[in-house]
């Protein structure tokens, strides 16, 4: 049987896969018969990524990528790529009059700058491979919506969403497509150290119309489908994946 879906013989590369979303998107992936490429800063946590990839072949990649050094040496050891998916992402909230400089540069350097950097030099480099796909995860915040507090976070995303759109525009001669994930508020361990309790998250769930929050897998297919054949006539889309958020 024909699985339009399916990403047998694909190479992907996926940031951020040690945990959450990224750490989803790799094990799914991976049950789709891609093989996987994962990195992250956290060793230990890439190593269960790791373990929880099915199939073999698969590898990791340790690196910062708000080093620019590091950086490179990922650009320069990643083989030709069917897909990438950047993933790795960074969140600080304040009030925007005390929303510093610096606090923006560094949300700005994990969120957009480094992603965009990575992708411009695996694209120079023509590691991206023709027919190839490339997906950002970004956001609901800064795109549809936001929330007080979350100018620095919403500034990032919304820089995203616009840089996916023109990216597009480049690649499509070379029938690269790019495209970008837009989740709501994800069932994470994000809240896991945080002073928020349950019963608050479950009061905020009432805000979604689907009643609750997504989980990591829900994006994961939703970036399956874009790295797969099934999306070949799709580029320069922000898909949503919110349970009805933002229609209200």
């Amino acid at each position: 049987m024909i699985n339009p879906f399916s990403l047998e013989s694909k190479t992907i590369f996926v940031t951020g896969a040690s945990s959450g979303i990224g750490k989803a998107i790799a094990i799914e992936c991976s049950k789709m018969g891609a093989k996987v490429i994962i990195s992250g800063r956290n060793e230990e946590r890439l190593k269960e990524t790791l373990s929880n990839l099915k199939g073999d072949n698969h590898e990791f990649v340790l690196a910062d990528l708000s080093s620019k050094d590091d950086l490179i040496a990922l650009h320069n050891r990643l083989p030709v790529l069917d897909g990438l998916v950047n993933c790795a992402g960074l969140t600080k909230v304040a009030p925007f009059a005390f929303a510093t400089r610096e606090s923006f540069e560094e949300v700005m350097n994990v969120n957009f700058f480094a992603p965009t950097e990575l992708t411009r030099l695996l694209v120079k480099s023509k590691k991206i491979s023709k027919n190839g796909s490339i997906v950002f995860i970004s956001s609901v915040s800064g795109v549809y919506c936001s929330a007080v507090a979350s100018s620095i976070y919403s500034s990032s995303k919304g820089a995203v969403n616009g840089l996916v759109k023109g990216v597009a525009l480049d690649l499509a001669p070379r029938g690269i497509r790019v495209n970008s994930v837009n989740p709501g508020m994800i069932d994470t361990d994000i809240f896991s150290d945080s002073a928020i309790t349950q019963d608050q998250l479950n009061e905020d769930m009432k805000r979604y119309p689907l009643g609750r929050y997504g989980k990591p897998e829900e994006v994961a297919y939703a970036v399956i489908y874009l790295l797969s054949d099934a999306s070949s006539w799709t580029t320069g889309s922000n898909i949503l994946i919110d349970g009805g958020y933002t229609l209200i």
